[in-house]
């Protein structure tokens, strides 16, 4: 039978979420074809800015990454000095070092993204939900080696549970009320440089509310 996932309490909280970032790096990009490769790199890094906004603890982490290369710098940026957890496992999920880390910020609310969404992001979805965690994929922060791959992904893990979002989705519901006023100002931040039109349309609108009206002609 299906479980729903509705009321307030469903909604993500920054108090109670936890992120990780799985595998963001040059050998997975070299094959996403789901997504603009430029796309997944810039929407991960709002994802990542976002939840330093919220004060979101971040896990980063990568598979051999002697041979598949580093993180996207735009993500290690957002966290100076930060360890990136190394794994030889391709399941996050099986790693104790990034499990205890997810499991030593006490909070409930798992949410993922990675490279790719059909391996490195399904793995540890279906098994944390099969644990009782509570689990958010955020699908364009993610991306896989076709538009299929990413979509059956998807699919696979909603019917074993998880919660689907996209990032600026996520920082909504981690906003929820614009009287925050000071991660109203870092998630504006975080919009002008990463939101594309959002941004865009609210430095215009900046513009016009502080452009004087012409006087009448006579």
């Amino acid at each position: 039978m299906m479980t729903f996932r509705n009321g307030l309490s469903s909604l993500l909280r920054p108090e109670d979420s936890v992120l990780v970032l799985i595998d963001h790096q040059p050998y997975q990009l070299a094959n996403v074809n789901s997504h603009e490769p430029q796309m997944v790199i810039n929407n991960t890094a709002g994802l990542a800015k976002a939840a330093k906004a919220f004060g979101v603890p971040t896990i980063l982490t990568t598979v051999i990454a002697e041979r598949g290369g580093l993180l996207f710098p735009q993500i290690t940026d957002v966290f100076p000095g930060q360890e990136v957890i190394d794994r030889t496992l391709i399941n996050t999920w099986e790693d104790r070092k990034v499990v205890d880390a997810v499991k030593a910020t006490g909070r409930k609310q798992l949410v993922i993204a990675g490279l790719w969404t059909e391996v490195c992001v399904a793995m540890p979805t279906i098994q944390a939900l099969g644990e009782g965690w509570d689990v958010t994929v955020i699908t364009d922060a993610s991306g896989g080696v076709s538009v299929e791959a990413h979509a059956v992904a998807i699919q696979r893990m909603i019917a074993a549970g998880a919660n689907m979002m996209t990032w600026l989705a996520l920082a909504a519901e981690w906003q929820r009320d614009w009287a925050r006023a000071d991660q109203a100002a870092a998630l504006t931040e975080v919009i002008k440089q990463h939101a594309g039109g959002s941004g865009i349309a609210y430095l215009w609108e900046q513009q016009l509310l502080n452009t004087p009206v012409p006087g009448t002609a006579r």
